[in-house]
């Protein structure tokens, strides 16, 4: 997702929810989100393995492998 998108909330006051997102800054293609950095990512994005600094493709990968 685009920078606009509240991570620390989807980590924080919906934790329930368990909502898998990470952050990228200055994107607006899919294929600059795919090689772009992630900024940030939710506690539940944490327990499949992303990180920040990983590869928007990489986290969709580690997704895949871990269904």
């Amino acid at each position: 997702m685009c920078a606009a998108l509240d991570v620390d909330l989807l980590s924080e006051k919906l934790a329930n929810r368990k909502v898998i997102a990470g952050r990228a800054f200055g994107v607006r293609t899919i294929e600059q989100l795919l090689e772009a950095p992630l900024e940030k990512v939710t506690d539940a994005s944490k327990e499949k393995g992303w990180q920040p600094g990983m590869k928007g493709k990489d986290a969709l990968l580690k997704l895949a492998s871990t269904s």
